[in-house]
This record gives C-alpha cells, structure tokens and sequence, in this order.
C-alpha cells in the first residue's frame, strides 16, 4: 500500500514538471534573438570570409604584387615624355593623359586594376562553399539567401577598399604627383571605387550562384578580365581608341570609377562630371546587387 501511494505521487510530481513551461533564461532568449537577426548573419559570413583572407597574408601579397609589377615596369618602361624627351615630352604627356607623367597616370588606373581581379575571386567562394558542403549547412539555417549573397559581396569590397588604398601608397613612392589632394577628393575616390567594387563583386557572385566547377567560373573570370580593363581608361585614355571601343568604354563601369579618381586626384579632364560618374557607379551596384539578390532567391538550393 505504501509503495502504491509512493508510485503515485511520482507519477504525480512527473506530469507537474512536465506540464509546466520551460523556462528561458534571459541570455539564451537574447541570444537567439541575436542569432536570427539579419545583421548578425550577414557579419557573421563576411567576417568569415574576411579571416580566411586575413589570415593568410600571402593572399594580401599575391594580390598587390601584380599592380606593383605594372607600375614599377609598365609605369616606367613606358615613360612617354622621355621617348619624346624634352619640353615636348612634358606637353606630350600633359596633352595625351592629362597629367605631367605617366606614372601618375597609372597609378589612379592601378587602383581600379585591382578593384577589378579582386571582385572576380568573390563568386569563387561561393564554388568552394557549394564543393565543400559549407553552402548546404547555412541554407539550413534561418539566414536569408539574400544575405548569403551579400555576405560575399561586403566581404570583396572591404578586401578591395584595403587593397586600392595600398596600391594608392605605392603608386604614391613611385611617383604620383597629386594635382591637389583634399579629403573630400579622396573620399570620394573611393565612394566611386566603393560601388565599382560592389557591383562587379554583385556580378561574380551572381554569375557563380549555379555554377559547381571552379573551372567554369574560372573560365568566366578570363573572359571577362581583358574586356573589363582594356575596354576602359585604366591604361591608355579613352579619346585615342577606335569608335567602336569607345563606345564600350563608356558603357563599362570602371572608366567611370577611374575618371572620377584621376578628375579628384590629378585635375585631368574628365569625360564627365563627378556627380554623372557616382550617379552611374551607383545605379550600377544597385542594379547588380538587386539582381544578385532575386537570383539568389531562385538558384541557392541545397
């Protein structure tokens, strides 16, 4: 009889515990509160793409190397004014480029330069992502497609600003002359190299959302390199191209991103007006951004 009663108050104290709610702590409440929120997720996939980049200084390396090569031997193997030599060389310059020396010329085109190879490898993550499995585990997670997107993108143009801003000091060492250097004429550079690189990062990411071969995207990105910089002002000036090239520099983004700098930076004459290259630049990266993000919406699936 006792034992009876004993079972009975436990089956009792059972469904009271199991009735009542359980109770949440006030850290684990905010703490899911933080894990769900959209800000949370999209720091959280650019901060991871940021370390794996920052923790491995070679990249940082690898990727500056290139634009020092070309102004270091491009820059001064071809020095236009000394091929003329003289005074003449000098108004040769100023009158081709805009600027006393070529150097300078090429040292705001460099910065672009490397806006444009940066941007391409952010749809590269995405292939590795999908490839590795990562891809499968955050589209099960409650952060939206979009965000996974734009994590890509933030993290490509924060590694772009860095790296501009080291060309810009190297370019500097060997022998960019400022024509006048104002903070607002820098901010502004790099305003218009801010949305560049945000909507060229847009269009690697997006062109990458369905693509499971690194070699195709690869593929893609060599296709797309030579275009995007020779069909531009980062080398030689729009004016002495043929028509038909002119035509498609002045519809390629990144003539209005070294115009822009090369107008605030070393007074040439610009192609447009400063307020007519951001308004391009920036139609551009929400164009882009837009569509990545409804691409994203359609093609991210696991």
């Amino acid at each position: 009889m006792k034992r009876s009663q004993e079972s009975a108050t436990e089956v009792l104290e059972t469904r009271e515990t199991a009735s009542k709610p359980e109770r949440k702590t006030k850290w684990q409440t905010e703490s899911n509160e933080v894990n769900r929120s959209p800000i949370h997720g999209l720091w959280s996939l650019t901060h991871r793409d940021l370390k794996k980049w920052y923790t491995q200084p070679i990249q940082l390396f690898l990727t500056i190397i290139q634009p020092v090569f070309w102004l270091a031997l491009f820059g001064q193997s071809f020095n236009f004014g000394n091929m003329v030599g003289g005074a003449a060389g000098s108004q040769f310059t100023r009158d081709v480029f805009g600027t006393a020396n070529y150097q300078s010329y090429l040292g705001v085109g460099m910065m672009t330069f490397v806006i444009i190879f940066t941007s391409m490898f952010s749809g590269m993550s995405i292939v590795w992502d999908r490839r590795f499995g990562f891809l499968d585990k955050v589209l099960s997670t409650p952060v939206a497609r979009g965000t996974i997107v734009m994590g890509k993108v933030f993290s490509s143009v924060i590694r772009c600003l860095i790296q501009a801003a080291i060309v810009l000091v190297i370019a500097v060492i060997l022998g960019l002359k400022f024509a006048s250097l104002s903070v607002l004429g820098l901010a502004a550079t790099f305003l218009g190299l801010f949305l560049l690189s945000f909507g060229l990062s847009s269009l690697f990411v997006m062109i990458a959302l369905r693509s499971t071969n690194w070699q195709t995207q690869m593929a893609v990105m060599n296709l797309l390199n030579l275009p995007l910089l020779f069909a531009s002002n980062t080398i030689l000036p729009v004016k002495g191209m043929p028509a038909w090239l002119q035509l498609i520099a002045r519809v390629n983004p990144v003539t209005y991103a070294t115009d822009l700098g090369r107008q605030l930076l070393l007074g040439t004459t610009p192609l447009n007006s400063a307020i007519f290259d951001i308004s391009y630049l920036l139609g551009f990266a929400v164009l882009f951004s837009a569509v990545g993000i409804v691409m994203s919406w359609k093609l991210l699936t696991r």
